[in-house]
């Protein structure tokens, strides 16, 4: 085997790892997951919204 073989042999593995990558990140079974995920930011804010208003005892509204 030379190097231009092992080359386009790793290509090809490369090649179909990023199909399969991308299979996986839009496959319906990954949506909820993910959406729960892109979410997790937006959580975080109104724990630490709750969490201030309790520790004032200031009601925002």
């Amino acid at each position: 085997m030379d190097a231009g073989t092992i080359h386009a042999i790793w290509t090809v593995i490369l090649f179909l790892s990023m199909v399969g990558i991308i299979f996986w990140a839009y496959s319906k079974k990954q949506k909820a997951r993910f959406d729960e995920a892109a979410n997790l930011v937006f959580a975080d804010e109104e724990e630490n919204t709750t969490s201030s208003n309790k520790t004032t005892g200031v009601d925002k509204q």
